[in-house]
């Protein structure tokens, strides 16, 4: 089975090589069909701390590394964002 990609934002970088991510999904509400936004928070493994508050981030679905850490960070994406940051 593949696993889950979803991205979002980073709103906590405290806890030691764990960040929490806000992710939102939007869908049409079936009787009144009108789209809503519902937001959950995530607490992923970040293993170097390299995601920062604010990031927009690629979070993947993987084995527990805790009683609510079921997520790691999909590396690639932040190392892109820190050069690009560090280049402007």
């Amino acid at each position: 089975m593949p696993k889950r990609i979803l991205q979002g934002t980073v709103v906590s970088d405290k806890g030691e090589k764990t960040i929490v991510v806000k992710v939102e999904r939007r869908f049409t509400h079936p009787v009144m069909k009108k789209t809503v936004r519902r937001s959950k928070n995530y607490h992923a493994h970040d293993e170097g701390n390299v995601a920062k508050v604010g990031q927009t981030v690629f979070i993947e679905e993987c084995r527990p590394f805790s009683k609510t850490k079921t997520w790691k960070l999909v590396e690639g994406d932040v190392a892109v964002q820190a050069e690009a940051g560090e280049a402007a």
